[in-house]
């Protein structure tokens, strides 16, 4: 069967790979039917690697995926007891966690120190036919839910644990650097927490657009090198000079992490979800110290997908998820799907692969 293997910086080549042999016990093979090119997909096929973790050797892509059970195992059941069964439609969570360690004992399987996570290195993930899961990590897609929006129910996770760490209170005020997926969904979210008002900073005009066609206050511009009292003034101007109580950066986390500390009021809460793609960040000092801000750092999400399902059923989550997806590409042109989500190109918000075309 076939995938697609990152090689190193650039250099993603469609391989033949062995098939899935058969599930043992508490497992399923499924045919992966969708797969979003996530920003951390980005950094590895630009840089070769993420968060300290490198392509020594070929690895397969892919972690945000949804598919069609084609074989069950015995005793396969999803996490909450389901049984899976041939035909059924599932979400994965790509996180395998150990279970054993000390995060995980805390109940923070994100953090665990022993895990497997599909499509990062040195570990396979879903830019492939068919690939073999536990069922724990299966979640049954609704019939109203597409294959599509499935693969997306872990982005959404992301931006639901980010939210957790925000602590948005009714009547809040909000910014968000960067309108990728990750941050249309924070401004989603952000609205059915309760916040009053959320404000947008990006690059980029067909996401500006759709932050305001998502509900934002306003969408501005980021100019690249701007001062950093340049780029907060309207959010200043906005705020009576107060700043807002919430900020999450879901960017490249250069620049922007100073922005959010210049954004956010005193004793105000920042919550850095973007990733660096050379995994160095450097930031001011004295300003959040002044501001006696709360910063917290946001990796993955934990026990979320049951509460992305059901947000599917919110009047405004409805359809989003869709509505994200501006481009399809089948497995054979996934560089294709990679270079254009590197350069931002011809309006994308979400480039799908479907591996089985």
């Amino acid at each position: 069967m076939k995938a697609i293997r990152l090689q190193g910086p650039f250099d993603l080549r469609l391989d033949s790979v062995a098939e899935p042999i058969d599930p043992g016990t508490d497992e399923v093979v499924i045919a992966v039917t969708a797969v979003g090119v996530c920003g951390s997909d980005l950094h590895m096929y630009e840089t070769g690697g993420i968060g300290g973790k490198f392509v020594n050797e070929p690895v397969t892509l892919g972690h945000e995926f949804a598919g069609e059970v084609t074989a069950v195992g015995q005793g396969a059941v999803t996490e909450n007891g389901e049984p899976l069964r041939i035909g059924d439609r599932v979400a994965v969570d790509p996180a395998i966690p150990c279970g054993r360690c000390e995060p995980c004992r805390d109940g923070n399987p994100n953090l665990c120190l022993d895990h497997f996570f599909h499509g990062v290195p040195p570990d396979d993930g879903a830019l492939v036919e068919r690939l073999k899961v536990p069922a724990r990590n299966c979640f049954r897609l609704p019939d109203s839910v597409s294959h599509e929006a499935g693969s997306l129910l872990e982005t959404l996770g992301v931006s639901l644990h980010a939210i957790d760490l925000g602590r948005i209170k009714l009547g809040d005020t909000v910014a968000i650097f960067g309108a990728g997926p990750v941050g249309l969904l924070l401004l989603v979210l952000a609205k059915i927490q309760g916040a009053r008002e959320v404000l947008v900073f990006e690059p980029v005009a067909v996401r500006r657009a759709k932050a305001i066609a998502l509900g934002a206050t306003a969408a501005w511009d980021v100019a690249p090198n701007a001062d950093l009292d340049e780029v907060v003034q309207p959010l200043m101007q906005q705020t009576r000079e107060r700043g807002v109580d919430v900020v999450f950066e879901a960017a490249d986390a250069g620049k922007s992490v100073d922005q959010s500390f210049a954004a956010a009021r005193f004793g105000g809460r920042v919550v850095l979800v973007g990733i660096p793609a050379r995994d160095r960040t450097e930031f001011g000092h004295s300003l959040p110290r002044r501001k006696g801000l709360t910063v917290r750092f946001s990796r993955r999400m934990k026990h979320t997908y049951p509460r992305a399902l059901a947000l599917q059923e919110h009047p405004l989550m409805a359809g989003v998820l869709d509505e994200l997806v501006s481009h399809r590409f089948k497995l054979a042109d996934s560089k294709a799907a990679f270079d254009l989500a590197l350069r931002c190109g011809d309006g994308i918000l979400k480039a799908i692969i479907t591996p089985q075309n």
